[in-house]
């Protein structure tokens, strides 16, 4: 069975997933009574999570470590790892289908991609399973857009659309 890479994310109104300076102000500070808003069943459906080097580094500043699944760091630069993350991240230089594929030899069943750029550069190899996308009510008028420039047009099916009291929308898409 192939390895399922899956985008769970939460963006502004007007598409953006950070300030442009990476600031992440906006998003509301956890969930209103406990809601996690399906992020554990989410999490519980994958072994890997893979994000870019921004995002790792801004992940670092949100103090204690809190990921239970091995953290794949993608970057062309060096990175250096303190000794508690040592057996937590790896940091790996490949193409997302070279990612994809040692994935798949490691025996991966799933992947959770997180960063902009990172969820960008799987979309246009086609390598995105589905996409869980919730929209904060709030616009915050400019940052760093969820998506990019595409060179066709990526299809859509619609799975789940859930509106929660505080606002939230989320809605769950398979990749055609």
């Amino acid at each position: 069975m192939p390895i399922k890479v899956s985008v769970y994310i939460a963006a502004s109104l007007d598409g953006f997933i950070a300030r442009k300076d990476g600031g992440l102000d906006w998003l509301p500070a956890g969930g209103e009574g406990g809601e996690d808003f399906g992020y554990a069943e989410f999490m519980s459906t994958i072994d890997h999570i893979v994000m870019g080097r921004n995002t790792f580094e801004k992940v670092l500043t949100f103090g204690s470590w809190h990921y239970d699944k091995k953290v794949i760091v993608l970057t062309s630069r060096d990175l250096t790892l303190s000794p508690e993350l040592a057996d937590k991240v790896e940091a790996l230089h490949l193409s997302p289908r070279e990612l994809t594929r040692e994935m798949d030899i490691r025996g991966a069943k799933g992947i959770y991609l997180d960063g902009g750029v990172t969820i960008q550069r799987f979309l246009r190899e086609g390598l995105v399973n589905e996409m869980t996308i919730t929209t904060i009510p709030i616009l915050i008028g400019a940052g760093l857009p969820l998506f990019g420039t595409l060179e066709k047009d990526i299809k859509l099916e619609l799975i789940k659309s859930e509106s929660f009291k505080n606002g939230f929308v989320q809605n769950k898409y398979k990749i055609l």
